[in-house]
């Protein structure tokens, strides 16, 4: 398969014409064929008065085995949900706590993950640097919350040993993958965290309310569902007949969704997979990478301060700048009212390039930078 026309590619992003986006960050730009799949399905509602909708869950199972190429793993292995905080509660609702435990996450970390670490009476939550993780971790250490790319910093750990590392001292592993999976390739067949979660609205460009996680079968057999709906029951395709009395589970991921599904934003999730399967995730990786490389270099000739990453990290995305003498959080205002959008956060410009980006992006946002510091 040859170099994807990206060009071409770009023109399925309606909201890029005259805008300079670099904030994927924060938002992923939707592609016309998603918008084009909700609206069919909606449509489609209209047109049956929903009397199929059994087979609208067949629609989803091939999203769902695309999810899971995606992932290198199996379409058995994937949940359907509608935020990444929904994945969490369900590992945090399985834990017997008990005073005294710990749960370990890294300074930076997105909220999701801060805020459970300190969400449970009597378990002690604790930050640490990510070259210190190792050291941090004691005897009471049960749970441990990470981020394949940090939102704050753009820190792209290397998780393939820490991971393996935990789970061989039987400490559970739960990944969020909402700043990555789109965008970076991740083989979670490999890596074998417990939990994967992914909310799909920025790097795999899709609508709110879609997003997916992998929990991996042996932990399956345990983390019990805290969602239970009508879905909850192994023969749940049997409307005409539903089980009444306790559920019995299936040994699916597809357990922990409970009810019916987002089916709206799935639809548009499916669009949007579809054109990542096309563009092939070595290319989008190598796509992004090149963008990002090619800003970090044009920044450090403007003078710009990157922020510092230690211990064992891969390429990220998204990058850090910090300007001599600017205030981030006023550039970035500036910059958008010229219709460049990129972030501020602590201190720095966060910028986020995807493959729908080109080197001309980069160029207007160096330009203008140069322009506001007279360089």
């Amino acid at each position: 398969m040859g170099e994807p026309d990206w060009n071409t590619v770009r023109q399925e992003f309606p909201a890029l014409a005259g805008r300079t986006y670099l904030n994927t960050a924060t938002y992923g730009q939707l592609p016309r064929r998603a918008v084009e799949a909700v609206k069919r399905h909606l449509d489609h509602r209209d047109e049956g008065a929903c009397q199929d909708f059994l087979s609208w869950f067949d629609d989803l199972a091939q999203l769902r085995a695309a999810l899971a190429r995606l992932l290198h793993v199996q379409a058995q292995d994937i949940a359907f949900t509608t935020t990444a905080s929904q994945a969490l509660s369900l590992v945090m609702s399985g834990f017997d706590w008990r005073e005294g435990d710990e749960i370990l996450t890294l300074e930076h970390e997105f909220p999701n993950q801060l805020y459970a670490a300190q969400s449970e009476l009597g378990v002690r939550g604790i930050e640490c640097a990510w070259e210190s993780l190792e050291s941090s971790i004691s005897p009471r250490t049960r749970l441990v919350l990470l981020s394949t790319v940090n939102y704050v910093t753009g820190l792209r750990p290397n998780l393939a040993e820490i991971v393996a590392s935990l789970r061989r001292r039987g400490i559970f592993v739960y990944l969020d993958g909402t700043q990555s999976i789109g965008a970076l390739d991740f083989d979670c067949g490999a890596i074998q965290p417990d939990v994967l979660a992914v909310d799909a609205y920025k790097w795999m460009i899709s609508p709110n309310g879609a997003g997916f996680f992998y929990v991996r079968p042996d932990v399956r057999a345990w983390l019990r569902p805290n969602v239970i709906g009508w879905r909850s029951h192994w023969d749940w395709r049997n409307v005409d007949d539903l089980h009444h009395g306790a559920p019995e589970f299936s040994g699916d991921a597809e357990k922990y969704e409970g009810g019916m599904l987002a089916f709206p934003s799935l639809y548009g999730m499916q669009g949007s997979v579809g054109l990542l399967e096309q563009l092939g995730p070595a290319a989008i990786e190598a796509r992004v990478l090149y963008l990002s490389g090619l800003l970090r270099k044009e920044l450090q000739g403007l003078g710009a301060e990157m922020y510092p990453h230690r211990g064992d990290h891969l390429p990220s995305q998204i990058v850090l700048a910090r300007l001599p003498g600017t205030d981030s959080s006023l550039l970035a205002r500036e910059l958008a009212a010229q219709n460049i959008f990129v972030s501020a956060r602590k201190g720095y410009l966060r910028i986020s390039t995807h493959f729908y980006n080109d080197e001309r992006d980069v160029m207007v946002l160096i330009e203008a930078l140069r322009a506001s510091t007279g360089k």
